[in-house]
């Protein structure tokens, strides 16, 4: 495999988890705005997002080792499950 194909099957592999990620942020970030939070974000978005893309490839990444192949939607599932959890924490939801 060439430095080309690994460095193109990487991205392809994270490529689900950025997409959540963002979408996890901006959207949290627009219900805030939309239900009037009082409270300031401890961190800025871009901050979140890279918290929550770490922890969605470290998601898929388990995913991977435990099927053995990647793209099932076990994974998907737990990105999706994971990613919210972690933005929930972020934002101390336990708190509001």
């Amino acid at each position: 495999m060439t430095a080309l194909n690994l460095t193109n099957q990487l991205l392809n592999f994270m490529a689900p988890a950025a997409v959540v990620a963002l979408l996890v942020v901006l959207l949290s970030w627009v219900f805030s705005q939309f239900f009037r939070s009082n409270r300031p974000l401890a961190l800025s978005l871009w901050v979140q997002a890279a918290i929550v893309f770490v922890v969605s490839v470290a998601l898929l990444l388990a995913g991977l080792v435990y099927f053995g192949r990647d793209g099932k939607m076990a994974s998907y599932a737990l990105l999706a499950l994971g990613a919210a959890t972690c933005q929930w924490v972020l934002l101390r939801g336990w708190k509001r």
